[in-house]
């Protein structure tokens, strides 16, 4: 069964990108390698600061269009209430 996931990725400055994908390792790596051109290769955005896991992809899609519609602040506050520091959360 393969799982989903609405990630968000940040920089030094703190810059947010909310996406859905099946594999967070694979996407992850292609953000990281500025394999694929766009707005997390221009801003640098390698950091992943939060994920929620999902089985299905309708909900993973449904959780990210809802978060993407959110403004800055309600979106620091979900990340701050499980990554306060907001720290790398893949090395864990």
């Amino acid at each position: 069964m393969t799982d989903f996931y609405v990630y968000i990725l940040s920089n030094h400055s703190r810059t947010l990108y909310t996406g859905v994908t099946n594999s967070l390792e694979r996407r992850l790596a292609e953000h990281r390698a500025k394999a694929i051109p766009g707005f997390t290769r221009k801003y640098n955005l390698t950091k992943l600061i939060y994920a929620e896991r999902f089985a299905c992809v309708k909900d993973a899609i449904s959780r990210e269009k809802q978060i993407k519609g959110w403004t800055r602040a309600k979106k620091i506050k979900l990340i701050e209430s499980v990554n306060p520091g907001w720290k790398d959360i893949s090395i864990d």
